[in-house]
């Protein structure tokens, strides 16, 4: 079975965990603390904007506001649960080609799917899929906040301060996450290169001459006879790799919506 490169993986979330893991980016971890990589992404408007959330009066409250229930946590728990499906059969069914059943045996179709494997099409679904994660959890961050705004004044504070950071850091984690897809490619060619070097490999020793061996010195231990990968096993491993990495960011965008529950449910 192909395995993914081992390689020292960092702190943090999973999701960098895992990408520290499959790409060949050696990038030090940083020692700069959150706070000062906040204070450069964000621009003077927005430490304008937070500095008056956090110093002013907050909003008064709206009156006639939804208020937070069971629904909700239903809701929240239907999102995630849609997307995490949604996810799982995308990757799975994402190739290049199609093999309708009973067209040949299953081994040689998975074998043909990755000869013809194609990375811009798991790249233009990684990208769809992203798409629908950040308007589907945009709008249920959304509705929370509203939810948060309408209970005390220092509710409304925290729910304007959410608002803030929302517009503020879009852009970057848009840049951010969409670098995703890149740094992927690198793990998808290097698992096709590995599986052909190994095939290659056993495919030479099954040619070399079976007297070979005979001019060996004595003592010699014989050489280990290699076992051949299945062929196409390389792109279910990407696939597998790629759902890994969709599930992490997945956590990573619904880390808001979980800190505007947390609030909603102590108050």
């Amino acid at each position: 079975m192909l395995q993914a490169p081992q390689r020292t993986g960092l702190s943090g979330p999973t999701l960098i965990r895992l990408l520290t893991r499959l790409t060949d980016v050696d990038v030090p971890e940083s020692r700069q603390p959150l706070s000062d990589h906040l204070s450069q992404w964000l621009g003077w408007t927005d430490a304008i904007a937070l500095s008056a959330a956090l110093n002013n009066r907050p909003p008064a409250i709206a009156p006639g506001a939804r208020q937070f229930s069971s629904q909700e946590e239903r809701e929240c728990e239907r999102v995630r649960t849609t997307l995490a499906d949604a996810i799982a059969s995308d990757t799975a069914a994402t190739a290049a080609k199609r093999v309708m059943p009973g067209q040949m045996p299953a081994k040689a179709a998975a074998a043909l799917q990755a000869d013809d494997a194609d990375y811009a099409n798991f790249r233009q679904r990684y990208l769809s899929l992203q798409h629908t994660m950040e308007t589907s959890i945009g709008n249920l961050r959304s509705r929370l906040r509203g939810m948060v705004a309408a209970k005390t004044p220092d509710m409304t504070r925290l729910a304007v301060v959410d608002a803030i950071m929302d517009r503020a850091l879009l852009p970057r984690e848009r840049t951010l996450l969409g670098a995703i897809p890149k740094l992927l490619q690198g793990h998808f060619d290097r698992l096709r290169l590995a599986e052909k070097a190994a095939l290659d490999d056993v495919a030479a020793q099954a040619d070399a001459p079976t007297g070979e061996a005979d001019t060996e010195p004595a003592g010699t231990p014989p050489q280990a006879t290699l076992t051949a990968p299945t062929p196409g096993a390389w792109l279910e491993t990407f696939r597998k790799d790629m759902r890994s990495v969709l599930l992490a960011e997945l956590d990573v965008r619904l880390q808001p919506v979980e800190g505007l529950l947390a609030a909603l449910r102590a108050s």
